[in-house]
């Protein structure tokens, strides 16, 4: 009896690595129609009796300005181009700081921001954890950075029901995301940390002071030629 139950559940998980496998592989091309965050903040907004709306357009690569792709990077994860998903001394760093006691510092690269966002819900368990490390590697493996990164911008959380940068760029703007400043960029990606605190249309002190940081740092990458790195990094 033992041994059938151990077998069908190897099945089963053998069945769901593989689905997993080929959603991911399918969605290097096709523009997923949401994420499980979105659905999380719609169950959340039904829980709570709060409604929510969700608001979400997909922007194509090329549509996407430069200032926002760099801003972004510089923000939440430099050394996007040289790893391949996971940045061993910031993890190394955050829990070391972690340990120290005090407000809890994270070190996911937007790799693993895409792969929770897109596929898992929020939390700090084991399993999730443990999901989000599986679905990064297939992510980097699978997919090239710049669909890493085009996936990624079209689908985080920039407010409450505010996914992705269009409708980010409208909500706190009241432009389309290809007509973003750079300042609006900076601003923008300054508030990822905490977007449903935080406002890019009505930056404190805080966050102005992290926006001009992150301009800074958006310089010294290169701006724009930064992305041309990006051309090399394609999976195999």
């Amino acid at each position: 009896m033992l041994r059938s139950i151990l077998q069908r559940l190897f099945k089963l998980l053998l069945w769901l690595a593989i689905g997993s496998v080929l959603l991911v592989l399918l969605l290097r091309w096709v523009s997923p129609p949401g994420s499980a965050l979105m659905a999380e903040r719609k169950v959340e907004s039904w829980i709570y009796g709060q409604p929510i709306d969700l608001q979400r357009s997909w922007r194509p690569w090329q549509e996407l300005p430069d200032h926002l792709k760099i801003a972004v990077i510089a923000a939440e994860d430099q050394k996007f181009v040289e790893h391949w998903g996971f940045d061993v001394a910031a993890i190394q760093a955050a829990m070391a700081h972690n340990q120290q006691g005090g407000s809890l510092r994270g070190a996911s690269t937007l790799s693993q921001q895409v792969a929770k966002n897109l596929f898992l819900w929020s939390g700090r368990s084991w399993l999730r954890k443990g999901l989000e490390v599986w679905f990064t590697g297939l992510i980097e493996l699978l997919w090239p950075k710049q669909r890493i990164l085009e996936v990624y911008l079209n689908s985080v959380e920039w407010g409450d029901g505010i996914f992705g940068a269009e409708a980010a760029a409208r909500h706190h703007f009241k432009v389309g995301a290809p007509y973003l400043s750079r300042q609006q960029a900076s601003l923008l990606a300054a508030v990822l940390p905490n977007p449903r605190a935080w406002s890019a249309s009505r930056p404190g002190s805080r966050i102005s002071r992290r926006a001009a940081w992150i301009r800074q740092q958006m310089w010294q990458l290169g701006g724009s030629h930064y992305l041309d790195r990006l051309e090399s990094k394609r999976p195999t």
